[in-house]
């Protein structure tokens, strides 16, 4: 069993306990060294207060469980205003927001692609503009990345 599947239902539980969901888990070397790094959020939004809290509660949960052989540094975060959306879940829960599409190969001769996220199925996710023109639909097969985007 790898370090993420041992500590992601501690780190579950203890966002759980402070009003937040768990909503990445990553456990990667940086130089010499190892960092857990759990990203959080929640429907009111994530101060330092709430990541404070995260990682007081999962620390001794940590401590006594003992999922990770060699020593670490625990990092407790928000998701961002631009975070990362890693599916179905994610694209119905931000459905009309404003997002960026990055493409492993380009289309209409650019990798990225911005609109709102207006449709989605198992293999296409369609970003159009406020006035719900311009559809530009993509294969879900070639996007390496979707992202939220701040809009100014």
């Amino acid at each position: 069993m790898s370090v993420i599947e041992k500590v992601r239902p501690l780190a579950a539980a203890a966002a759980e306990r402070c009003g937040a969901g768990l909503w990445d888990l990553e456990f990667a070397r940086e130089g010499p060294s190892w960092v857990l790094r759990v990203t959080i959020d929640s429907p009111g939004g994530v101060d330092m207060d709430m990541c404070e809290a995260v990682s007081r509660a999962l620390d001794p949960m940590l401590d006594k469980a003992d999922p990770i052989p060699q020593s670490y540094t625990l990092e407790v975060s928000s998701a961002g205003a631009e975070r990362v959306l890693r599916g179905e879940e994610d694209y119905r829960r931000f459905a009309g927001s404003y997002a960026e599409v990055r493409l492993y190969a380009p289309k209409d001769g650019s990798r990225e692609h911005f609109g709102h996220l207006a449709a989605f199925d198992a293999e296409t996710l369609t970003l159009d503009d406020t006035a719900g023109k311009n559809p530009q639909t993509f294969e879900r097969a070639g996007i390496a990345q979707v992202r939220l985007r701040l809009k100014f």
